[in-house]
């Protein structure tokens, strides 16, 4: 179940008058009330009047909705809230009553501020169903006392409210609140760029992956700048004001990506992630420890199997850890998604295949609350430096190494399981099922290279698009 808020309005009637009729498409049926507020009186008696044309007569509870907001002192120009509660697909096989509906929204409602007692002059709504599905929900936001009720952050707080109702009812489908460790979606503009220009991906989602990369592989700033310029990025540093020698922040930008005017289309790196600004970069390094110049194949099989049994020990950590300091399995997490980042790129190069999309999902797992870093410990420090070997490495070819690295890949499915457990005690439910996502994504990948271990490691999947493929399509004539 979800609840969606719509955009506020100003005319009560038209929009009673919308949901008592016919739909846009006729799928408006039975229409009729399930709850209102308290002190409303009888359902039966609001119930809107069907005339002699066939129309629903809306004027006498237009009137009563708007009643406070003709009496309020300075009432706000849009002053409908409108929401409306949706079954998921999978819930619709039940057989949901106008009561238990009834039930549901005063629930929500109660939780979100809308609904409250006879004794309190609160806000005065309705609950319509006119489907079998879902149910609208109109309030006027003038108190009965004449005070108005600004429904300030009101999705957030229908979302979470939502949750608790489908929690309660045990439904199969259950929306968790935000908890803002997601990116920011592209914007519309930028997408239809990308797609004009045939990418499969937008510039700052592609920015983002190979800042990533460069991230996991780098153990401080000097090194970090020198990976993205290697790999082609343009880099632009911020200095200080008061010291030109200090660095304080970086953009990017694609050679190919550029403005209306031709210029590169840069972005720092607040706006790739909350957690890529450089500050919070160099408090997730930490201080490296030092690397071979350039590993052999033996070396690289010993690497493989040394970041195995590293990421065997970050799994205890993070179970025992998960209560007494969380802190520390917060770094383990964030390290280990590093050293899956830099697995991926030496797996798959530049292409963005299953792997790196398993990485993708399980560093969205891994991310800490509002874009926070924590300190480095010795065993997230352990795990980075087993990342950057790994990078240091270079691509993954021969037997040797595939074997080396499905064991690893297998016990980085281990480790998200474990991730998924700690996300799931933490009320993080979002970041528990993109855990559980990337431990399924992370044992097809292992399934796929056993069965192709004796025939050398070939790009087998094309990239997965962001933009609808990436190329231009004909305009229908």
């Amino acid at each position: 179940m979800i609840t969606r808020v719509h955009r506020r309005g100003s005319r009560v009637g038209g929009l009673l008058r919308y949901l008592w009729g016919p739909g846009k498409t006729e799928e408006h049926v039975n229409p009729h009330l399930v709850a209102a507020w308290d002190g409303a009186g009888s359902l039966t008696d609001l119930e809107p009047v069907l005339t002699v044309s066939g129309r629903w007569n809306v004027r006498a509870l237009t009137a009563l909705l708007e009643q406070p907001v003709r009496a309020g002192y300075r009432p706000p120009t849009k002053f409908v809230w409108h929401a409306s509660m949706r079954l998921a697909p999978e819930d619709r096989h039940r057989t949901v009553g106008d009561t238990t509906w009834a039930n549901m929204a005063v629930q929500m409602l109660t939780e979100v501020g809308v609904a409250t007692t006879a004794t309190d002059p609160g806000l005065r709504w309705i609950a319509m169903r006119h489907a079998d599905d879902h149910v609208h929900i109109v309030a006027t936001l003038v108190r009965e006392d004449g005070r108005t009720d600004w429904m300030r952050n009101d999705y957030p707080r229908c979302v979470k409210a939502t949750y608790n109702v489908a929690r309660r009812y045990n439904l199969h489908r259950r929306v968790p609140p935000a908890d803002r460790t997601a990116h920011r979606r592209p914007h519309p503009a930028e997408v239809s760029k990308a797609r004009r220009a045939g990418r499969a991906q937008t510039p700052r989602d592609e920015l983002r992956r190979r800042v990533r990369t460069a991230v996991a592989a780098a153990g401080s700033q000097e090194e970090f700048f020198a990976r993205l310029r290697a790999s082609g990025i343009l880099v632009r540093l911020r200095h200080s004001s008061t010291d030109p020698r200090q660095i304080t922040g970086y953009a990017v930008a694609l050679p190919g990506a550029r403005t209306a005017g031709g210029h590169p289309l840069y972005f720092s790196g607040g706006r790739l992630a909350p957690d890529m600004t450089l500050p919070k970069l160099r408090l997730r390094w930490g201080v490296p420890a030092p690397l071979p110049a350039s590993p052999g194949r033996s070396e690289r099989v010993d690497a493989m199997r040394q970041a195995a049994k590293v990421v065997t020990a970050a799994a205890d950590d993070i179970r025992r850890d998960a209560h007494a300091a969380p802190g520390r399995a917060q770094a383990t997490a964030v390290a280990a998604a590093d050293l899956l980042t830099s697995l991926a790129s030496s797996a798959e190069g530049d292409r963005r295949g299953p792997l790196h999309r398993a990485a993708e999902v399980f560093d969205r797992a891994a991310r800490d609350l509002y874009g926070r870093v924590q300190k480095t410990t010795s065993r997230s420090q352990e795990m980075r430096a087993m990342s950057r070997l790994v990078a240091l490495m270079g691509r993954v070819s021969g037997d040797d190494d595939t074997i080396a690295a499905l064991a690893l890949v297998m016990d980085l499915a281990r480790l998200a399981e474990t991730l998924a457990q700690l996300r799931n005690a933490q009320q993080r439910l979002h970041q528990a099922e993109a855990a559980r996502t990337a431990a399924d994504a992370l044992r097809v990948v292992a399934g796929t290279w056993q069965r192709a271990v004796t025939v050398p490691l070939t790009p087998t999947s094309t990239p997965a698009p962001t933009v609808r493929g990436g190329r231009r399509t004909a305009r229908s004539r």
